[in-house]
């Protein structure tokens, strides 16, 4: 055979190659999903990670005619659910429901992680983002932002604040750090959970997730005391941001979005990005954002890892300058 022959017979045998490949990813794609498909979400029933994740599993269902468990693998700020997703099969057929927890902060959080939050996973899309609020309870003596400051500086490490997340506890410690003041750390699996104690009377204070906090406000049973974000929530217009109620230039809120495990092939990647950013439309979506105060937030896999690696410094900034040491 001639050189040029061979050249011929390569270039042809690549092309071949190409295709089946193309048409074996178009296959992947169009029988993904054949069974059911989990999301795994690593904050307890109720949480607002948990609750965007059923009203987007609703969507898919109905898109894909395929059920959607919905998996809460609550506990170690998130570990535990990234870990589980990092090891499952990369078939598109388990998906991290997450937030800034787990692909953000817990690596400034902690010495050591169970996973790679960039090598073990797949992007697929950013799904929302929401702010805070600053909650005690309604028998508190505490009404204003500016009394509870007062209280926490005559007693320094006295006054105890919940978290059930690291947007939860970053913001706490952000506050301590800016307003100068010594508080007592309580950590819990979820805010849920934190919420309970405070409704109990064993920590005086949390700063949690406006879908979580709003509701027990709006009952009465909590008294809001200041909003985590720049601008003022929709849910509770008459509540100050901690900013206007004193300690200048706070603002940390918090971001919702998709992973898959690393390996997982990239035109089940896409269709999986295409049934989530429908279902951020959806009306349980919709509702979702309007009851908790966020707002939706897509992305194309390669937007959410830029906006991830964004994040993760500026997370990193926020803790150091906290002073919160790796555990």
């Amino acid at each position: 055979m001639t050189t040029m022959f061979l050249a011929v017979l390569r270039r042809r045998s690549l092309l071949a190659a190409g295709l089946l490949l193309a048409g074996t990813g178009a296959a992947q794609a169009q029988a993904w999903p054949a069974k059911p498909i989990t999301f795994v979400v690593p904050f307890a029933a109720g949480s607002a990670t948990d609750q965007l994740a059923r009203a987007l599993g609703q969507s898919v269902t109905v898109d894909t005619k395929q059920a959607v468990v919905v998996d809460n693998k609550a506990g170690a700020s998130g570990m535990l659910a990234a870990q589980s997703v990092a090891r499952a099969a990369p078939d598109g057929y388990t998906v991290l429901i997450t937030t800034n927890t787990t692909h953000a902060a817990n690596e400034h959080l902690y010495k050591k992680l169970p996973y790679d939050p960039v090598k073990d996973f797949v992007p697929v899309t950013g799904l929302g983002k929401g702010g805070q609020v600053m909650v005690v309870n309604a028998g508190s003596p505490y009404k204003t932002v500016a009394e509870l400051l007062a209280a926490a500086k005559q007693h320094p490490g006295k006054l105890s604040f919940g978290s059930g997340s690291s947007s939860s506890r970053v913001a706490g410690e952000l506050f301590k750090q800016m307003a100068h003041v010594d508080l007592l750390h309580v950590p819990y699996k979820s805010n849920p959970l934190a919420i309970t104690d405070l409704l109990g009377g064993q920590i005086d204070l949390m700063i949690t997730d406006t879908s979580t906090g709003v509701p027990q406000v709006k009952s009465g049973k909590l008294r809001a005391l200041g909003i985590s974000t720049a601008q003022r929530s929709p849910l509770l217009p008459e509540v100050p941001t901690i900013d206007e109620a004193g300690v200048k230039g706070y603002d940390m809120g918090y971001w919702f979005a998709a992973y898959v495990p690393a390996g997982t092939p990239a035109p089940v990647v896409q269709r999986l990005r295409e049934l989530l950013v429908a279902g951020t439309a959806s009306a349980a979506a919709k509702a979702f954002f309007e009851s908790s105060g966020s707002v939706a937030f897509t992305t194309t896999p390669e937007g959410l890892a830029a906006f991830q690696a964004a994040e993760t410094q500026k997370w990193g900034r926020v803790i150091k300058a906290a002073g919160i040491d790796p555990e």
